[in-house]
């Protein structure tokens, strides 16, 4: 065991992701009414974002991002990419997140940062660094020695494609099969096993609303193959002893 990757949304944060994007939704459409109706501006959105699942690494995510939000106002990329930038520094702190924490959070994840493995927040980069970083702050937690912390701009492919992992093997320098994948989705987080990672499907979250603006939508032009079963399964605070079995096997 090399690395450990954590999901972030329902898994190191609880709360209803349908609810809290539909504040989302309310407070930036503002931001753009002069440019598009709002209805127009949360479909070109979604859309966009769910396209990030195409993009087949020529580009990085932001890039992609802006070439099919911004189809129709090519000469006005950087102002309306800037726009966004703009409500994450001053408004996305002021969304109701009505958030939780899974049970023992803090003494889970300091026995993961113990063990000296390198660490990735492998939450889906369909957002800017600041923004991974002020969910991470929700739960206090911004302050783990994160080796990675993958988002929109450092990154050319999203969950649920494998490239994905790959992607982040490369950077961080260790194989697949010294990885394991922390999270509560089937789709998104299990993934993760087709190229030889390691997997612990989380069950904290019960009862979180679908999300819209979710890549996973399009999975079905991917034609991935079926999601294999997690290596182990269970609350986040067991993932320290699935850590420990994992090297147990590795040095027998």
């Amino acid at each position: 065991m090399k690395a450990i990757l954590f999901d972030l949304d329902n898994t190191l944060i609880l709360f209803n992701e349908a609810r809290f994007y539909q504040g989302y939704f309310r407070k930036i459409e503002k931001l753009f009414t002069d440019i598009m109706p709002a209805d127009k501006f949360v479909d070109r959105l979604i859309s966009a974002t769910r396209a990030l699942v195409q993009n087949n690494g020529e580009m990085t995510n932001a890039e992609y991002f802006m070439a099919v939000f911004a189809q129709d106002h090519k000469d006005r990329r950087e102002e309306l990419w800037n726009r966004f930038l703009y409500f994450y520094e001053t408004e996305y702190d002021n969304l109701e997140a009505n958030f939780t924490l899974p049970d023992h959070l803090y003494e889970t994840m300091n026995e993961i940062v113990q063990t000296g493995l390198k660490m990735v927040l492998a939450s889906n980069p369909i957002f800017p660094f600041d923004v991974q970083m002020k969910r991470l702050a929700w739960a206090k937690l911004d302050h783990l020695p994160f080796d990675l912390v993958t988002h929109i701009e450092n990154m050319s492919f999203c969950k649920p494609r494998i490239e994905y992992y790959l992607e982040i093997s490369q950077i961080i320098g260790e194989p697949p099969e010294t990885c394991m994948m922390v999270g509560n989705d089937p789709v998104n987080d299990l993934t993760a096993a087709h190229i030889g990672m390691k997997t612990y499907l989380t069950d904290d979250s019960k009862g979180a609303g679908r999300v819209s603006v979710d890549t996973r939508e399009t999975l079905q032009t991917l034609q991935l193959a079926d999601i294999p079963d997690p290596d182990f399964k269970g609350p986040l605070s067991k993932v320290p002893e699935a850590v420990s079995a994992l090297c147990r096997m590795l040095r027998e």
